[in-house]
């Protein structure tokens, strides 16, 4: 329900169905994140991600993409070292908001850090990745 709320535009109504859970899952709590961010709410998108118990790899490259997609490139970068000191490893999805994130700022020098950790990941064979990685 919290998703379905978000991709109508109604965070509010996504906010309502969350705070019904008893117990909510980091599926619930990414979804929330997701909500809002697709509705332009970043500060509460953050806020959200913050009172995270646990954050996995989909949390992180969902509030990386939140930033990303919203123009906030840079905030999107801050969140890479934070991510690794965690130890949460980058999935290919995180790797794809990260490189269009440097295109964006024309971060040379930290796109070619994420180019390395892509290749150390083993991901640089992979077709979408490597068009992430051409643009």
């Amino acid at each position: 329900l919290v998703n379905m709320y978000g991709k109508c535009a109604s965070p509010a109504d996504a906010r309502k169905a969350f705070h019904k859970l008893h117990h909510p899952d980091v599926v619930s709590w990414t979804s929330m994140i997701t909500a809002y961010s697709q509705n332009g709410l970043l500060e509460d998108a953050r806020n959200v991600f913050d009172k995270m118990p646990q954050r996995d790899v989909v949390a992180w490259s969902a509030m990386v993409a939140a930033y990303a997609q919203n123009g906030y490139s840079r905030e999107a970068l801050e969140l890479v070292p934070q991510m690794q000191l965690e130890g949460v490893k980058a999935d290919m999805i995180t790797f794809i908001s990260i490189l269009d994130t440097c295109g964006s700022l024309a971060a040379l020098r930290e796109g070619k850090e994420i180019h390395a950790r892509i290749v150390e990941s083993g991901f640089e064979t992979d077709v979408i990745v490597g068009t992430a990685l051409v643009n």
